[in-house]
Protein backbone atom coordinates (compact mmCIF):
# COMPACT_ATOMS: atom_id res chain seq x y z
CA UNK A 1 0.00 0.00 0.00
CA UNK A 2 1.17 3.85 -0.64
CA UNK A 3 -0.45 6.77 -0.55
CA UNK A 4 -1.69 8.38 -4.28
CA UNK A 5 -1.38 12.18 -4.02
CA UNK A 6 -0.39 14.87 -1.72
CA UNK A 7 -3.53 16.54 -0.67
CA UNK A 8 -2.70 19.87 1.41
CA UNK A 9 0.47 21.49 3.75
CA UNK A 10 -0.71 22.70 6.78
CA UNK A 11 0.85 25.61 8.80
CA UNK A 12 -0.46 26.67 12.19
CA UNK A 13 -0.88 30.59 12.81
CA UNK A 14 -1.11 33.24 15.31
CA UNK A 15 -3.00 35.32 13.30
CA UNK A 16 -5.30 33.72 10.92
CA UNK A 17 -6.34 36.82 8.53
CA UNK A 18 -3.81 38.37 8.42
CA UNK A 19 -2.24 35.26 6.87
CA UNK A 20 -4.96 34.70 4.28
CA UNK A 21 -5.09 38.34 3.33
CA UNK A 22 -1.16 37.99 2.55
CA UNK A 23 -1.62 34.69 0.75
CA UNK A 24 -4.64 36.07 -1.13
CA UNK A 25 -3.65 39.49 -1.90
CA UNK A 26 0.04 38.77 -2.47
CA UNK A 27 0.12 35.68 -3.50
CA UNK A 28 -2.95 35.41 -5.87
CA UNK A 29 -4.27 32.38 -4.09
CA UNK A 30 -8.07 31.54 -3.98
CA UNK A 31 -10.22 30.76 -1.04
CA UNK A 32 -11.38 26.99 -1.34
CA UNK A 33 -12.84 26.37 1.80
CA UNK A 34 -12.97 27.34 5.24
CA UNK A 35 -14.17 25.58 8.85
CA UNK A 36 -13.68 24.85 12.04
CA UNK A 37 -12.26 21.49 12.83
CA UNK A 38 -13.84 18.79 15.31
CA UNK A 39 -11.14 19.98 18.22
CA UNK A 40 -12.17 24.03 17.83
CA UNK A 41 -9.20 24.78 14.82
CA UNK A 42 -9.80 27.66 12.52
CA UNK A 43 -9.40 26.04 9.18
CA UNK A 44 -8.87 27.79 5.57
CA UNK A 45 -7.75 26.28 2.91
CA UNK A 46 -6.12 28.15 -0.31
CA UNK A 47 -4.83 26.91 -3.54
CA UNK A 48 -2.57 28.38 -6.62
CA UNK A 49 -4.84 28.44 -9.52
CA UNK A 50 -2.80 25.35 -11.87
CA UNK A 51 -2.71 23.47 -8.46
CA UNK A 52 -4.47 20.54 -7.25
CA UNK A 53 -3.14 20.57 -3.60
CA UNK A 54 -4.03 23.50 -1.26
CA UNK A 55 -2.56 25.19 1.86
CA UNK A 56 -3.89 24.64 5.25
CA UNK A 57 -3.97 27.81 7.37
CA UNK A 58 -4.77 27.20 10.77
CA UNK A 59 -5.31 29.15 13.81
CA UNK A 60 -5.76 26.64 16.92
CA UNK A 61 -4.69 29.13 20.10
CA UNK A 62 -5.00 26.54 22.98
CA UNK A 63 -1.95 24.49 21.69
CA UNK A 64 -0.13 28.24 22.35
CA UNK A 65 1.88 30.64 20.45
CA UNK A 66 3.58 29.46 17.43
CA UNK A 67 7.15 30.96 17.02
CA UNK A 68 8.39 30.11 13.20
CA UNK A 69 12.51 29.17 13.43
CA UNK A 70 14.20 30.57 10.75
CA UNK A 71 14.73 28.51 7.69
CA UNK A 72 12.13 25.59 9.54
CA UNK A 73 10.17 25.33 6.20
CA UNK A 74 9.07 26.94 3.28
CA UNK A 75 6.52 26.92 0.27
CA UNK A 76 7.72 27.50 -3.20
CA UNK A 77 5.08 28.98 -6.11
CA UNK A 78 6.16 28.76 -9.73
CA UNK A 79 6.13 32.66 -11.03
CA UNK A 80 6.29 33.87 -14.84
CA UNK A 81 8.64 36.94 -14.37
CA UNK A 82 10.36 37.50 -10.48
CA UNK A 83 11.39 41.07 -11.82
CA UNK A 84 7.31 41.66 -12.59
CA UNK A 85 6.22 40.13 -8.77
CA UNK A 86 9.23 41.88 -7.20
CA UNK A 87 7.63 45.12 -9.25
CA UNK A 88 4.23 43.87 -7.80
CA UNK A 89 5.14 43.45 -4.01
CA UNK A 90 6.51 46.67 -3.83
CA UNK A 91 3.33 47.76 -5.37
CA UNK A 92 2.19 46.52 -1.88
CA UNK A 93 5.05 48.44 0.19
CA UNK A 94 6.67 44.61 0.38
CA UNK A 95 9.92 43.50 -0.92
CA UNK A 96 12.24 40.07 -1.39
CA UNK A 97 13.64 39.15 1.55
CA UNK A 98 16.33 36.90 -0.32
CA UNK A 99 17.38 37.36 -4.12
CA UNK A 100 16.21 37.08 -6.30
CA UNK A 101 19.59 34.91 -7.48
CA UNK A 102 19.37 33.81 -11.29
CA UNK A 103 21.06 30.91 -12.24
CA UNK A 104 24.11 31.40 -14.64
CA UNK A 105 22.56 29.84 -18.00
CA UNK A 106 19.41 32.06 -18.41
CA UNK A 107 17.39 29.27 -17.41
CA UNK A 108 15.72 30.70 -14.09
CA UNK A 109 16.01 31.70 -10.82
CA UNK A 110 14.69 32.27 -7.79
CA UNK A 111 13.58 34.82 -4.85
CA UNK A 112 12.11 34.67 -1.06
CA UNK A 113 9.51 36.82 0.35
CA UNK A 114 8.53 36.29 4.01
CA UNK A 115 5.06 35.43 4.86
CA UNK A 116 3.51 37.06 7.96
CA UNK A 117 4.01 34.76 10.65
CA UNK A 118 7.73 34.14 9.31
CA UNK A 119 6.99 31.26 7.00
CA UNK A 120 9.19 31.50 4.10
CA UNK A 121 7.98 31.64 0.41
CA UNK A 122 9.90 30.65 -2.24
CA UNK A 123 9.07 31.78 -5.76
CA UNK A 124 10.77 30.02 -8.97
CA UNK A 125 11.21 31.34 -11.87
CA UNK A 126 11.55 28.32 -14.82
CA UNK A 127 11.29 30.99 -17.97
CA UNK A 128 14.80 32.48 -19.06
CA UNK A 129 15.48 35.74 -17.62
CA UNK A 130 14.41 39.12 -18.82
CA UNK A 131 17.11 40.84 -20.71
CA UNK A 132 17.46 43.41 -17.88
CA UNK A 133 18.73 40.55 -15.56
CA UNK A 134 19.10 40.15 -12.56
CA UNK A 135 17.36 43.00 -10.43
CA UNK A 136 17.85 43.90 -7.10
CA UNK A 137 14.57 44.62 -4.60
Amino acid sequence: MRVSKLLHTRYRLNDLERSVLFYKEVLGLEEVRRHKSPRGSALVFLKAPESEETIELCHFPSSGPVEVQADLTHLAFEVSSLEAFGQHLAKLGLRYSDGPTYKPDGSGGFAFVDAPEGYEIELIQRSPVAASGAASY
